[in-house]
């Protein structure tokens, strides 16, 4: 897959790839939820400091550059709302994607999703996957509602976060072929 844009806007929606001067929104950010992040991502466990913060920018920077995942920050108007994040895998890509407390059940993780979705599919990605633990029925929402088909569970890699069971649900939609012309 061909790397894409750093920006992408719907509306009041923007998603920006993170850079180092990002670092005091997103301690703020992923800080302001831990009781809501922690359940299920196991980074958000015990605190979220600006070294996580410039950990996780470092690590960003060098993906993107590699061309092995594309994060971007998500916000909404002036507000930094959560992170997204494309995974190149072999043939495709994977979206893996987290919400702050006060932006959840708006819609934006849908509407980031199908932006990147769409954009994995133009630059060509043969496939989408999501993942996400059996119980995080609110990530199960987002592929559900874009026509992904659930197409099995796996073991989630350890450690894991405290309301994790272990076993992921993982989510595919396949790029649609092209038509054929029609013969004269």
């Amino acid at each position: 897959m061909e790397a894409p844009a750093e920006t992408y806007r719907d509306g009041d929606l923007t998603l920006t790839r993170w850079h180092p001067g990002d670092r005091p929104v997103l301690t703020a950010a992923v800080s302001g939820s831990l009781a809501h992040l922690s359940e299920f991502l196991i980074w958000a466990t015990g605190g979220y400091t600006d070294d996580d913060s410039s950990e996780f920018l470092r690590l960003t920077a060098k993906r993107w550059e590699s061309g092995e995942a594309y994060e971007y920050a998500l916000a909404t108007g002036p507000d930094l709302a959560g992170g997204v994040g494309v995974m190149t895998r072999d043939g495709g890509v994977e979206i893996g994607y987290w919400l702050a407390a006060g932006f959840v059940g708006r819609g934006l993780m849908t509407r980031a999703v199908t932006l990147l979705t769409e954009e994995a599919f133009r630059l060509g990605a043969g496939y989408v996957e999501i993942k996400h633990d059996e119980r995080n029925v609110r990530s199960g929402a987002v592929p559900a509602r874009l026509g992904f088909t659930k197409v099995r569970s796996e073991p989630a890699e350890k450690p894991l976060a405290p309301s994790c069971t272990g076993t992921n649900h993982v989510w595919r939609l396949a790029r649609r072929p092209c038509s054929a012309p029609a013969a004269p």
